[in-house]
């Protein structure tokens, strides 16, 4: 029998999240496999390809579809190239404005955020919380 009263594991706060009023989801998203490999840090906004439904960082093209920003990435994670990678996204929850991530060069709009509002993923500095 596994001792069950031992730590397993130490959590540091990392400021992503900063209400609990806007109760937050989890669910899995398909990333889209890249052209060559890289990785995703916690906190990254995706946004979902209304052609193929699969989550591209925002700011990304890709050819002449469209992406909607959708969600926000749990965790860490490497994306492979050419296959798609399922991974653990926020769909609904509070997060810091400062501590999301998007494509280098590209700078959220307010018809992103007006996007991510409607999906229940809203955003506020931490001060701002009540």
């Amino acid at each position: 029998m596994k001792d069950l009263n031992r730590k397993i594991g130490d959590m540091e706060y990392d400021g992503l999240i900063t209400d609990l009023n806007f109760p937050v989801q989890v669910r899995g998203g398909a990333i889209a496999g890249l052209a060559a490999a890289a990785s995703y840090k916690r906190g990254t906004i995706l946004a979902k390809n209304t052609t193929n439904n699969k989550l591209y960082i925002l700011g990304s093209t890709v050819g002449t579809d469209t992406l909607v920003p959708d969600s926000i990435l749990c965790d860490d994670c490497d994306v492979d190239a050419s296959t798609d990678n399922n991974q653990a996204v926020y769909t609904s929850g509070c997060f810091h404005t400062e501590k999301v991530i998007v494509a280098s060069g590209y700078t959220i709009t307010e018809a992103d955020f007006d996007e991510l509002r409607m999906r229940n993923i809203v955003f506020k500095l931490p001060h701002e919380a009540n």
